[in-house]
């Protein structure tokens, strides 16, 4: 891959896109939705950056303001030095895409959908590698109307890869995917960049954003909350564990205050199911002074467990909801 590596492969400044209110002839007009709201990012090549927060957060949109399929209401998107509207062409040819939703044509073989995008590029890399690359060769013949949900992943995915490109957008690229397909996704892309090719991600799972990622923006609402590598930004929480409670008649009986009120307690968050989760720098005195009020109270533990913090606890902390309610 030809880089230039002291050109950003992305930079945003002050990127905004609202989208009108819609209008009925039975309804007042709704106002206007801000989805993406003065976003600055810049991403360096050869990395893995993670966009990470829950449906609606401005991931996608923000994402689809890279690849061009959306105009930005105001800000400026620039991609490998180069911008849409003035050099659209050589953009295509140096990114790939593969988007949250993508519809393949069903009577179409396997190899006969990959030979249609190699014929968008210029110098298309071998067909016989990209299928290698997916784990496809043996379906080459097969209809894409009867692979199953991971092979059609990783088909979008071979379609994103024909050009070779320098810069790779995957929008929730393993959304819906069993655990054996979503691993065979992070293959490909841990492949993709030992050839030194730049990946952007969006994702809501955890374990997907810390296994591939360099760093992490987390967004809500449109804005940037924090951004950092996974690592430094689960060492920010006032504690590197978690402990979770659940009493058997709910939450009755149990107040944040009081949990904030253990010694070994840093942050308390009530889950929507009824689930006390503590974050904790020392588990065992935590476990024991939480069991000690328990039973000052008389109530009765229906589960207790630790765990090592994630990144859904750093954006529990920085706003109060978890990555995967609506």
């Amino acid at each position: 891959m030809n880089q230039d590596p002291s050109t950003p492969a992305v930079v945003c400044r002050g990127l905004r896109k609202i989208y009108d209110g819609k209008h009925g002839l039975l309804r007042r007009p709704s106002p206007p939705v801000t989805a993406v709201d003065g976003l600055d990012l810049e991403i360096q090549r050869g990395e893995c950056f993670g966009m990470l927060g829950p449906n609606g957060s401005g991931k996608t949109t923000t994402v689809e303001m890279f690849e061009g399929l959306l105009p930005p209401t105001a800000g400026e998107v620039e991609i490998l030095g180069l911008r849409w509207g003035a050099d659209e062409d050589k953009l295509r040819e140096r990114m790939g895409v593969a988007l949250q939703e993508t519809y393949l044509p069903e009577k179409l073989t396997v190899e006969e959908l990959v030979t249609l995008f190699r014929s968008f590029y210029r110098r298309p890399r071998p067909l016989e590698d990209v299928l290698a690359d997916v784990e496809l060769a043996e379906k080459r013949a097969a209809w894409v109307g009867k692979l199953s949900g991971g092979q059609r992943q990783r088909l979008a995915i071979a379609c994103a890869l024909v050009g070779e490109p320098e810069i790779l957008f995957l929008d929730e690229p393993t959304t819906g995917l069993d655990p054996q397909s979503r691993r065979q996704v992070w293959g490909l892309v841990a492949a993709y960049r030992a050839r030194g090719g730049t990946v952007v991600l969006t994702t809501h799972y955890m374990e997907e954003a810390e296994r591939l990622c360099d760093r992490v923006a987390i967004v809500d609402h449109g804005k940037l909350v924090r951004l950092g590598t996974p690592s430094e930004l689960i060492a920010g929480l006032p504690g590197d564990h978690v402990v979770e409670l659940e009493l058997e008649r709910g939450t009755a009986g149990l107040d944040a205050d009081e949990l904030r009120g253990l010694r070994s307690v840093g942050e308390v968050h009530l889950s929507a199911e009824g689930a006390w989760s503590l974050a904790v720098a020392e588990p065992e005195r935590a476990v024991a002074e939480a069991m000690a009020l328990i039973e000052r109270k008389g109530l009765t533990l229906a589960r207790l467990a630790t765990r090592k913090a994630s990144l859904e606890d750093v954006f529990v902390a920085l706003t109060g909801r978890r990555l995967r309610d609506d």
